[in-house]
């Protein structure tokens, strides 16, 4: 396969959240959505990013290749939104699967018609992260529709591709008992997500939205009391997940 320019955010190594064992994590640049908590608000346009050769990561990932084989690691790609970068997507997964390594991505699932089965084939989990449920609300969160992200979900569950859900709780944003339970339903009606992280809002981005002179429009927001994330967390329990 030919190499591949993307635009590279930045690399992360040692991850031990984004995907199972010890994550070697690529930041691509570039996201159609612009999500109202988003902590990385310097990845949302691609051309802020370093262009980066395919081939050059793909070699500094295979130094840790003895450290996955250890852990039960891998790379996981992230964002921005890998998906806003197809071909220089495809290349990194085909190196890395062609090394024997796990790979991961994150993904909102949006520009999931981009990927074609057999990019798909090539990712053995996805962490997809359904932001809301309530159409309205999905709209007010991120900017874009719900739509595709939920034909996205059906489409891997059809291909039996493992699944990590992820869902935000933002006070006064995603809280709502209606949207909380819309999700919680849906991503437990999908018998391949085999975890479900409920994640608390946090503010540890908002100084770069300030710095990129953004307004940042939850500035008095809150994170949620240990005991709103609790029972929210039983919500999706209740559905039969794995909740983390």
């Amino acid at each position: 396969m030919e190499d591949v320019m993307g635009y590279v955010h930045s690399v992360e190594t040692g991850g031990t959240v984004d995907g199972p064992g010890l994550r070697y994590i690529i930041f691509l640049s570039g996201c159609p959505l612009r999500c109202q908590y988003c902590h990385n608000p310097d990845t949302m346009k691609m051309k802020r990013g370093k262009m980066t050769s395919a081939y050059e990561l793909l070699k500094d990932i295979a130094t840790y290749r003895s450290y996955f084989e250890q852990g039960g690691g891998g790379i996981t790609v992230s964002g921005g939104e890998p998906l806003a970068q197809i071909e220089f997507l495809r290349v990194l997964l085909w190196g890395a699967k062609q090394m024997g390594i796990h790979t991961t991505i994150d993904t909102s699932g949006y520009l999931g018609k981009k990927a074609d089965d057999e990019l798909i084939d090539l990712i053995d989990l996805f962490l997809l992260d359904v932001k809301s449920w309530v159409p309205e609300t999905y709209k007010n969160v991120t900017g874009v529709e719900i739509a595709p992200t939920l034909e996205f979900a059906k489409r891997l569950q059809k291909m039996g591709k493992e699944v990590w859900g992820r869902f935000v709780l933002v006070p006064g944003l995603t809280d709502a008992p209606e949207n909380v339970e819309g999700v919680a339903k849906f991503v437990g009606s999908l018998d391949n997500v085999s975890r479900m992280d409920v994640l608390p809002f946090h503010k540890m981005g908002e100084h770069k939205w300030q710095q990129m002179g953004m307004s940042y429009q939850l500035n008095n927001t809150e994170p949620p009391t240990p005991e709103s994330l609790a029972h929210v967390q039983q919500v999706f329990k209740d559905q039969g997940l794995n909740v983390h």
